[in-house]
């Protein structure tokens, strides 16, 4: 749907993107993870044409922009208006067609389930209803690209899994979504793709699939310290390491769990846990911005 090529963004002397390059599939949930002072917010207003890059090049991918809804990750409402007059005049400023704006208000405050609501003066609302308000505003006019900067930022538990289960719903619906969020479970549980920031750079892109399936690995757990033993077992393969009283067991090495455990019963080894693993979202986050 969009693709960013060599995108640089400088204020002053702050450099905010340094040659970005990335694409925003159709369809897809796309998450944007990274540090504060990463670039998330200058990327996401940079594709709203919020701001232009100083080099480089933003384009629809098949040369037409679709329409698109921001969702900012700092919320200014006028909380005086009430949230269906402050909808209506979202609604107005898109330049929807008068016969259709309050279809378009009622549609928004369904979608976000803030129909009970549209009566309340903004300023009554919770975080959680600004988080929803700031949603319907992003989805005035049926949007085909959302960008959803920090979307259940400052929310409980139950309003975290609120929004996580807005973005599937619209995802379910045919959205392509692009989001930020320094919460890894919220992106694991919504997002199809993931790219990670640095210092204004890319440092991991990948389907969320494959990103969580890289390095599978099998973790042996003995019943007591592995020290005595420690260097037969490494001897046995190079990506096999042993800690403690914990063998881990990666690529080739993985083909000799049978044998290794063979090994630690005839040591005398009692045999707590044997698991398969895989990277964690954490750890590909943890090394992408170290």
């Amino acid at each position: 749907m969009i693709e960013i090529r060599n995108v640089s963004k400088n204020f002053f002397s702050l450099k905010a993107l340094s040659g970005v390059s990335l694409r925003v599939p159709h369809g897809e949930v796309v998450g944007l993870l990274g540090p504060n002072g990463a670039g998330k917010t200058t990327l996401f207003k940079l594709i709203a044409g919020l701001l232009h890059p100083d080099s480089g090049t933003i384009r629809p991918a098949n040369g037409r922009w679709p329409a698109i809804g921001y969702k900012p990750d700092r919320l200014l409402f006028p909380n005086k208006l009430r949230v269906s007059k402050y909808l209506a005049l979202m609604a107005n400023l898109c330049g929807l067609p008068p016969d259709s704006q309050e279809k378009a208000v009622f549609d928004a405050l369904v979608e976000v389930d803030l129909i009970s609501q549209a009566n309340k003066r903004i300023g009554n609302c919770s975080k959680g209803m600004r988080q929803r308000l700031g949603l319907a505003q992003a989805m005035m006019g049926n949007p085909q690209l959302l960008l959803l900067d920090e979307p259940s930022n400052g929310l409980d538990p139950t309003g975290q899994a609120e929004m996580q289960a807005l973005i599937k719903k619209l995802h379910a619906a045919g959205k392509t979504i692009m989001l930020s969020s320094h919460q890894l479970e919220e992106v694991t549980a919504v997002c199809t793709q993931l790219v990670i920031l640095n210092s204004g750079q890319v440092h991991f892109q990948n389907s969320m699939v494959n990103a969580l399936t890289i390095s599978p690995h099998t973790l042996i757990q003995a019943d007591r310290d592995l020290a005595e033993i420690a260097q037969i077992i490494q001897a046995q393969h190079p990506e096999i390491q042993v800690q403690g009283n914990q063998i881990q067991l990666r690529g080739q090495a993985m083909q000799l769990r049978r044998e290794i455990l063979a090994l630690l019963l005839r040591s005398q080894y009692d045999v707590l846990h044997v698991e398969q693993k895989h990277v964690t979202l954490a750890e590909i986050y943890a090394r992408a911005v170290q």
